[in-house]
């Protein structure tokens, strides 16, 4: 059995991939930072390197 570590982020427009041990859980859903887990409220991208969510 394998164990999952890592997975993309749950923002649909978000290309980043996290490690579970240090994404922002919310609702049951991991994502890569406080933005996309919030659903870019103020418009702000996640501010990751080559992705353009937001």
């Amino acid at each position: 059995m394998t164990t999952v570590t890592s997975m993309k982020c749950a923002c649909e427009s978000c290309l980043c991939v996290v490690s579970i041990s240090e994404a922002v859980e919310k609702s049951g859903k991991y994502y890569c930072g406080e933005a996309c887990a919030n659903g870019h409220e103020s418009g702000q991208g996640c501010s990751h390197h080559g992705c353009n969510c937001g």
